[in-house]
């Protein structure tokens, strides 16, 4: 996935009383740099604020020291100070940021590179051909006349103005990774496999969002785990809301990147639906292993 070239920074970032109880720590200067410099690696790698090299190795905290040219001690201390209030979390031993892709929209800002990219294709297609009609006109071609100032202007509009881009509906047949995406899982199979077997809320429509998690979930961990998941909600109790706090799981929250994994492992399961498959895996191993006394 391509890096992308800016990040999301709210203006009152410096109000919120994470940073503000950050700010009174000795070394509270180093620690708030250290996090502008994790969230600019964060868009840098483009992975879902999951801190994978090449989608295989994790950064470790020497690394980032070496990579943010800080002391391994500061980022130590940075790292542990982020995880306790909530910054980061560390999932088998990967540095990870909570719903980066909620707060930065990744999907949106995608789509809209890709319209605007094709935008200009189409809209520098019909000047060429005004200006070929001009040419028959006129008897001369000027192929320079209005072009590029006219398209200076639109391009500069689309970028003040991007933030309101509606994507056409219809016509518009990019074949482009992210439309190749959107039509890899069924959606209808999936809310249907949902409301009938995840014991949880029922959802109505998987909606734009949903789909990024969803195809963003799919690439990772492939199509078989997305129906796995469902199934390991339906065997927990703690997430319908057997918990001190009476919490339930939700559709949103169980496909967010740290959470899909440990629902996946059955972090959540009941002691019975563990006990359950660790019988069923213990009778795979039986049966290969008289398969192959068998053989011998």
């Amino acid at each position: 996935m391509a890096e992308v070239k800016w990040i999301k920074i709210v203006t009152d970032i410096f109000d919120d009383e994470k940073i503000l109880l950050i700010e009174s720590m000795p070394d509270a200067d180093s620690i708030i740099v250290i996090w502008f410099k994790l969230l600019c690696l964060a868009g840098k790698t483009n992975n879902s604020g999951v801190f994978m090299m090449s989608n295989k190795i994790p950064y470790t905290e020497e690394m980032l020291a070496t990579i943010f040219r800080r002391k391994p001690s500061t980022v130590k201390l940075a790292l542990q100070t982020f995880e306790k209030f909530g910054m980061v979390e560390i999932v088998d031993s990967v540095i990870t940021i909570p719903n980066w892709g909620k707060h930065q929209n990744l999907d949106q800002l995608e789509e809209r590179k890709e319209y605007m990219r094709n935008y200009m294709v189409s809209y520098r297609a019909k000047q060429k051909q005004l200006t070929q009609k001009d040419s028959k006109v006129y008897g001369k071609v000027n192929s320079k006349v209005n072009v590029n100032p006219l398209e200076g202007d639109i391009e500069e509009e689309l970028d003040i103005d991007k933030d309101n881009i509606v994507l056409p509906k219809g016509n518009m047949s990019v074949d482009t990774d992210l439309s190749r995406e959107l039509h890899s899982v069924d959606f209808d199979n999936l809310l249907d496999y949902w409301n009938k077997k995840s014991k949880l809320k029922n959802i109505r429509a998987i909606t734009k969002t949903r789909k990024g998690h969803l195809n963003a979930r799919l690439k990772e961990h492939g199509r078989q785990a997305l129906y796995k998941v469902i199934e390991n909600c339906s065997n927990s109790s703690f997430m319908r809301g057997n918990n001190k706090k009476g919490w339930m799981a939700t559709f949103d929250w169980v496909f967010l990147p740290n959470n899909f994994v440990k629902v996946l492992e059955g972090n959540y399961l009941d002691r019975d639906a563990n006990t359950k498959n660790n019988d069923d895996l213990e009778r795979r191993v039986n049966a290969v292993k008289e398969m192959m006394s068998y053989d011998s």
